[in-house]
């Protein structure tokens, strides 16, 4: 083995090792317990960017310690290979999404591979695999004849460009995305599923996710928002045509319905349509909500527009009329695209009022005498105590609470109801590069699901574009199908799947992905759920609740048992260039093959995790490339040197020098620190820096103590550095595996590094004869002292109060306090 290092030549050979060994191929066992680590699986989009090379080198840097903890790790690959990039791509370049995608996969892949990622390559597959997406066709039509999926027209954001649906998610600042065109609201047929009939299970379960960030888990509750209220309704005077009986909302503050002066409704609702025909106005402001912003973090900002339909509805307590205002900041989607208005209390409501003179109304007051309420000023938000509201004045909201929802109760007008923000998942987009929904729309027969015999229902991959619409709905090859119920001319179902559908189940299928019947198979409860999930913080709402609830599904047909699919979490914090996070759009993804071509893996891998703890952002920097390839090629040569100086003594602790001694307990204080890093504080930047000091105080050694002589100590200390230069390179192993294994072999050892126990740390190496203390004076550091471990607090007292610096804070002055922490410091309170 060549004394200089080659990066390059060492990363190739520790490659062809593991491969030759199969060491990352992974089977069911009852010899060891399993552990499935599992990254987010990449979009294939062309280049690894530094996203992807932190992401999949913090799963590979778990993947690997959980080998030398004895676990029987699984770590497998593949692609999330639908989606709208591809069909872009392939319309701008006249090149075929398929073929897009397949050379961008083979491309990626290399670069994995070149990074050293431990990846069970047996288990690869592409979500636009028809052998996968056969199984997704399949459950879906299984969850039709369950009664879990329906189509219905419901309001949709659509993208004129991109020519298809966003969710509120997709939408920022009212544009796409990807397009950044304005996004209009239109109605469409969709196909949803029903998560909202786990939407308690998905809630209730987030208490027991030990191993999530609770911050992931409130996104989650927040997302899902359940809410304890009344739904109210309002009846509609008789001489409105055509309309509903009632109208009906739904509030969390029925002790503020007496303050009500108006009702709101979503430029949608049937009320607002109503009023649209008859009145030009309200057609014309009904109009420009089309393009409203609908996320709700964006309505929060929307400026409040509205106008009165001039329909009105009764009070349901009072049977006073209420105005009917169609209200911008209403959506149809939540609810039933109706508000009671509450201005005096209700802060959007009252700027709705203000700017439009509708009556503002107080009935809470506040409770607390340093508390007070200015409707000139803002709506008071608080609970208190009820006022203005006849026979309810003076009781508490909560006593209103209950008292007011009987009252409606006994009017036939009310009923209590527990409310979820969650909405049903809409699963269908209008483009072409996406699963096919196997369905069929027949004239007689109606939708009709496709047969289990004929799926997969395999999307065309020779297709041409003629502008953004997707091919599918002109190629009658594929869309004109006979029924399968009654042999007459039908229409095949020409929108795709959401590709959070193919994301939501694929992690199952990665422990039996040549299952031929049904979707998985047994082993997909060997290995589920996840024992460590890694990926970014962007998808720490939609891709996980998609995931639980569809994981669900899969339990509740009889294919897994387990409630959950990932026991722990590891949501990464981004990468970012010049503040901003790096990405493709912006020009600055950060293409780590120049990195590669001139540092090696490992100083790529090494450095991206020195740079921060996996949950933090940071600033990308490649100079901390080029230092970690500088601790490479230094830690390479020292292992060399403490090689060629001759044979290493067996390791006797009773004959080392302090030196030794002070190294040895150097290495252990390292292998438990790294152990606790790596397991439970997930920090993998300190296991880095504990590395260097390892490897500092190994040079130390050799330049003062210098092991290499002929001295008795000398060469037992030979044996401590030995020590130190191994387990400094296990520590490192998972992090930078090429170089560790090489040298791993240097130090003698025959067996590949990915399968070797992780050490034992020796207690006995621990044990201090002296701790140094640190004196502090009135809290002050003012000196050091080297005393024996196990020192008396009088003789620490003597020591510290002999100190000459300490001498000099202290004299003339009564010691009032000898504060003495065991091990760490001794603080003296002294007064004038």
């Amino acid at each position: 083995m060549s004394a200089n290092y080659d990066p390059h030549s060492v990363e190739r050979q520790a490659q062809q090792l593991w491969q030759a060994a199969k060491c990352f191929e992974a089977g069911e066992s009852a010899d060891a317990e399993k552990y499935y680590c599992l990254a987010m699986f990449p979009y294939p989009s062309g280049r690894l960017h530094m996203g992807h090379v932190r992401c999949y080198t913090l799963g590979d840097v778990i993947n690997r310690y959980q080998r030398q903890k004895g676990y029987n790790v699984m770590q497998p690959m593949g692609w999330d290979a639908f989606g709208l990039p591809a069909e872009n791509a392939a319309i701008k370049n006249d090149i075929p999404p398929a073929a897009w995608t397949r050379d961008n996969i083979a491309y990626m892949k290399g670069q994995m591979q070149r990074l050293g990622f431990g990846f069970d390559w047996s288990r690869e597959f592409a979500t636009c695999d028809p052998e996968y997406y056969r199984w997704e066709q399949w459950f879906f039509v299984k969850l039709y004849e369950k009664g879990m999926v329906y189509r219905k027209s419901a309001m949709v954001n659509w993208d004129p460009v991109d020519q298809t649906v966003l969710a509120n998610e997709q939408v920022v600042d009212g544009r796409g995305w990807r397009s950044g065109a304005p996004v209009e609201r239109r109605e469409m047929p969709q196909w949803f599923l029903k998560i909202t009939d786990y939407a308690e299970e998905l809630l209730d379960e987030l208490d027991e996710l030990d191993g999530w960030p609770e911050s992931v888990k409130s996104m989650q509750r927040n997302w899902i928002g359940r809410s304890e209220g009344v739904e109210i309704d309002f009846p509609v005077p008789v001489e409105v045509p055509d309309a509903d009986e009632v109208l009906t909302v739904y509030t969390t503050r029925p002790d503020t319905l007496l303050g009500a002066t108006y009702v709101a409704v979503a430029a949608e609702h049937p009320l607002a349509q109503r009023a649209s025909a008859n009145d030009a106005g309200v057609a014309d402001f009904v109009a420009s909500c089309r393009n409203n912003r609908t996320a709700e973090a964006e309505m929060a900002t929307l400026e409040k527009a509205g106008i009165d339909t001039g329909l009105t509805v009764v009070h349901p307590l009072t049977g006073d009329s209420l105005p009917v205002w169609v209200a911008n900041f209403v959506l149809m989607d939540y609810g039933s695209g109706a508000v009671m208005s509450v201005p005096g209390h209700d802060q959007r409501d009252w700027e709705f009022a203000r700017k439009y003179g509708i009556p503002i109304r107080q009935v809470i007051e506040p409770v607390d005498a340093e508390e007070h309420c200015d409707l000139e000023q803002e709506a008071y938000t608080s609970y208190g105590r009820l006022v203005n509201s006849g026979e309810y004045d003076g009781q508490t909201s909560a006593e209103a609470f209950d008292a007011i929802a009987a009252a409606l109760e006994a009017r036939n007008l009310g009923r209590r109801q527990t409310n979820y923000r969650l909405r049903d998942w809409g699963v269908s987009r209008q483009r072409y590069w996406g699963c096919p929904i196997p369905m069929i729309h027949c004239g007689t027969c109606g939708v009709v699901p496709v047969p289990e015999a004929d799926l997969p229902v395999e999307l065309p991959t020779e297709v041409t574009f003629h502008g953004v619409q997707s091919p599918l709905n002109t190629m009658e090859s594929f869309y004109k199908v006979s029924c399968p119920e009654c042999g007459g001319e039908a229409r095949r179902e020409t929108d795709t799947f959401d590709t959070f559908m193919e994301s939501s189940w694929y992690f199952a299928r990665f422990a039996c992905p040549d299952a031929s019947r049904p979707m998985v198979d047994e082993r997909a409860n060997y290995w589920t759920p996840v024992d460590h999930y890694v990926g970014g913080i962007e998808h720490a709402i939609l891709h996980l609740l998609y995931s639980r609830f569809y994981y669900k599904l899969m339990r509740d047909h009889g294919l897994v048992s387990a409630d959950e699919p990932f026991k722990r979490l590891l949501m990464l914090g981004m990468v970012l260039k010049d503040g901003r996070k790096m990405s493709k759009s912006a020009g600055d993804a950060g293409d780590p093959q120049h990195l590669l071509d001139k540092y090696g893996a490992d100083a790529v891998r090494t450095a991206m995790m020195f740079a921060a703890p996996p949950d933090q952002s940071f600033e990308w920097s490649e100079a901390g490339v080029e230092g970690q390839a500088r601790f490479c090629r230094r830690f390479w040569s020292l292992v060399h040197e403490h090689m060629a100086a001759g044979a290493v003594p067996n390791l006797e602790p009773a004959a080392l020098s302090d030196a030794g001694r002070a190294l040895r307990r150097k290495t252990h204080e390292t292998l438990r620190r790294a152990d606790d890093d790596y397991g439970r504080r997930l920090q993998f930047n300190t296991v880095v820096s504990a590395v260097h000091e390892l490897v500092n105080a190994v040079s130390r050694l050799q330049v003062d103590g210098d092991p290499r002589g002929a001295g008795d100590k000398a060469v037992a200390d030979r044996a401590a550095v030995h020590e130190a230069l191994k387990t400094a390179t296990q520590v490192l192993s998972p992090i930078a595996p090429h170089i560790c294994q090489s040298l791993w072999g240097l130090l003698g050892e025959p067996q590949l590094l990915v399968g070797a126990r992780w050490p034992a740390v020796d207690e006995s190496a621990l044990v201090q004869d002296s701790l140094e203390l640190v004196v502090q004076v009135n809290g002050k550091v003012r000196g050091r002292v080297e005393l024996p471990a196990d020192v008396s607090e009088d003789a620490a007292r003597e020591a510290a109060l002999g100190n000459e610096n300490v001498e000099r804070f202290v004299a003339g002055k009564p010691v009032r306090k000898f504060i003495m922490v065991p091990g760490k410091l001794i603080n003296i309170v002294v007064g004038g």
